[in-house]
């Protein structure tokens, strides 16, 4: 899994690519905190490169948020495709966390 960075206005986009599984979805915890503790609370992940995600990767997804939230942060995500689109959907946490089409619109909310 690989991970790039760039500050858009107040946000913190983290733009994820490759597979979030079992191995690699300690990383993307760890990347949050990281960001977190670096003063970034407002978070947009785009996940338009990632190409799986696993019951790992959700569970790290979940722990970021609710950390970032103790925080008086938040975390939004963007650019689902295919299965892992499908794998929020089943899962429900396109309902549980703000999910948006594109990286634009997560970036124009409030």
């Amino acid at each position: 899994m690989e991970f790039t960075e760039v500050k858009e206005g107040a946000f913190l986009v983290l733009a994820v690519s490759g597979r979030m599984d079992t191995l690699t979805a300690p990383q993307f915890e760890a990347r949050c905190q990281t960001c977190l503790e670096a003063g970034s609370t407002r978070l947009v992940v785009d996940l338009g490169g990632l190409e799986y995600i696993s019951s790992a990767g959700l569970r790290s997804i979940l722990a970021a948020a609710k950390k970032l939230k103790a925080a008086g942060g938040d975390l939004a995500f963007c650019s689902l495709s295919g299965i892992v689109a499908e794998v929020f959907a089943v899962s429900g946490f396109n309902k549980l966390l703000p999910v948006f089409a594109d990286r634009a619109q997560a970036l124009a909310r409030a």
